[in-house]
């Protein structure tokens, strides 16, 4: 995580943007290091989009994650954006944006991803 990302959220500090700033240094880390293990963060509801692929439940998402068409990458956040959501009570929205690193590829590629999320105390980082 070398990208400083933008404040968001009710500006630095709020519970909003400390919340939605520790998931993403977790996830991408996690992400990079393991992915199969984003699997647990996920629940029986969560949903994951990618390139035009739907899946859902955290079992079918763990197996689209491990699938990915590629073995090692490197995120580098750049920005982070974090809204509280008024229509989903205790949750926030994260907008996240940066490049990725493949390994065995010269050029960086660009992503972004949004990411819903509950606050829980009990699981911090679950989707």
């Amino acid at each position: 995580m070398d990208g400083q990302g933008k404040e968001g959220g009710g500006g630095a500090g709020s519970e909003c943007d400390v919340v939605g700033r520790a998931f993403v240094e977790y996830y991408y880390q996690t992400f990079d290091a393991n992915r199969g293990a984003l699997a647990t963060l996920y629940g029986g509801t969560s949903v994951l989009s990618f390139e035009g692929h739907r899946v859902a439940g955290a079992e079918e998402i763990g197996l689209k994650l491990a699938q990915l068409p590629f073995e090692q990458c490197r995120h580098s956040i750049c920005t982070i954006d974090c809204q509280p959501t008024p229509s989903f009570p205790g949750g926030i929205l994260v907008f996240v944006s940066g490049n990725l690193q493949l390994a065995g590829e010269e050029h960086q590629l660009r992503f972004s991803q949004v990411i819903k999320k509950p606050i829980s105390v009990t699981r911090p980082f679950a989707l």
